[in-house]
C-alpha cells in the first residue's frame, strides 16, 4: 500500500540551518506531529530517485568530515552529513519539527548510532522540470527521492499510527504580548533581508539571550519543539495570532543546554519565564502525535 508524502510544518530556512548545528548539541533530529494513513511498504507518492547517490558511513566515534552536520538542500542535489538513519527519516516522511521517547519504534541498536554523510544528485534530465517547481514541490520532490534512497539502498519498510502523549500549548499568557509586530516594529533587530527587502524570519542565540525577528508562532513552537530546546516535550502553537514577531527571549538554547533539564519552576534563565516576560505560556496538556514504527532495515549497500 502507498503512503502519501505526510506534509509537516517548514520551518524557515534559517532554522533548518539552526537545527543541523543543534544536533551535534542534542543528538537525534526532531520530528513533527502529523497525521497519516497506517500501511506497510510505503513509498513516495510521486516516483522520483536521485541519479547518483553516495553513502559512507561514519566509523564509530567518529567526528564530522565538511565542518557542519545535518541536512543541506542544493540547486542540483541532497547532501547530509554526520547523520543517523533517525534523523534522515525525519527529513525523508516531512517531520522536522517534534521528537519524543517511542516515537520511533523498531531500529535495531547500530540504526540509533551509525552516522553517515550522504550525497544523492538529480539527474540531468529531470533538473529542468525540477526547477521550475514552486519550493515547496521542490522539497516534496527531495523527500521523494529521499524515500526512494531510504527503500532502495538501506532496505526499508514501515508503517506509522498515532499516540497521545504530553504537550505543551503555547498560549497567550494573561496580560497579552509583549512583542512588535515585524510589519510595523520602528526598531526591527535588522537580522537580514530578503530579495525584495522584506525581513527575514531570524534567529540570533547569544550566550544568554535569543534574538528573534519576524516570527510566527507555529515557527516559534516548531523552535521550542527540537530536542536542543530542553523544553521536554512537543510544542503546539494555540496562540491564535497568526502575525510575524520580532522580540528578544532572557534564554538561549546554550544556557538551556547547561542547564540540561529546564522546568516551569526554574528561575529566570528557563524558557518557561523567559516567555512570560513577552505574554506568552507554555501551558500543559495532551495531543495525538504521530508514531513511526520500522518493519525492516538492513545496512546500507554502497551503490
Amino acid at each position: 500500500m502507498t503512503l502519501p508524502l505526510a506534509r509537516a510544518r517548514k520551518l524557515p530556512r534559517e532554522s533548518v540551518i539552526l537545527a543541523a548545528a543543534w544536533i551535534a548539541l542534542a543528538g537525534p533530529m526532531a520530528f513533527a506531529q502529523g497525521s497519516a494513513a497506517p500501511g506497510t511498504k510505503p513509498a513516495a507518492s510521486v516516483a522520483h530517485a536521485f541519479d547518483v547517490a553516495t553513502i559512507k558511513p561514519i566509523a564509530p566515534d567518529g567526528r564530522p568530515t565538511h565542518g557542519w552536520v545535518g541536512l543541506r538542500n542544493h540547486p542540483d542535489s541532497v547532501e547530509a552529513a554526520y547523520i543517523t538513519l533517525p534523523e534522515l527519516l525525519c527529513y525523508a516522511y516531512g517531520y522536522m519539527d517534534v521528537r519524543f521517547d517511542g516515537q520511533v519504534t523498531g531500529l535495531p541498536d547500530w540504526a540509533l548510532t551509525q552516522k553517515y554523510d550522504i550525497q544523492g544528485k538529480i539527474s540531468a534530465a529531470d533538473l529542468p522540470a525540477f526547477q521550475k517547481l514552486s519550493p515547496d514541490e521542490q522539497w516534496q520532490w527531495r523527500e521523494a527521492m529521499l524515500q526512494s534512497l531510504l527503500a532502495e539502498r538501506f532496505s526499508l519498510t514501515l508503517h506509522r499510527g498515532t499516540r497521545q502523549i504530553p504537550i505543551y500549548e503555547l498560549v497567550v499568557a494573561k496580560g497579552g504580548i509583549k512583542m512588535k509586530d515585524a510589519e510595523t516594529d520602528p526598531t526591527p533587530p535588522q537580522l537580514g533581508k530578503d530579495d525584495v527587502g522584506k525581513p527575514l524570519s531570524t534567529i540570533r542565540w547569544l550566550k544568554d539571550t535569543t534574538i528573534v525577528q519576524a516570527y510566527s508562532m507555529k515557527s516559534l513552537a516548531g523552535i521550542l519543539s527540537m530536542p536542543a530546546a530542553f523544553v521536554g516535550r512537543p510544542v503546539v502553537d494555540k496562540t491564535g495570532l497568526t502575525g510575524a514577531y520580532n522580540f528578544t527571549l532572557n534564554w538561549s538554547i546554550y544556557s538551556a543546554h547547561a542547564a540540561a533539564n529546564p522546568s516551569p519552576t526554574d528561575d529566570a534563565t528557563s524558557i518557561f519565564a523567559a516567555l512570560g516576560e513577552i505574554g506568552l505560556k507554555l501551558q500543559p496538556s495532551t495531543g495525538p502525535a504521530d508514531t513511526i514504527v520500522i518493519d525492516h532495515v538492513e545496512h546500507p549497500t554502497s551503490d
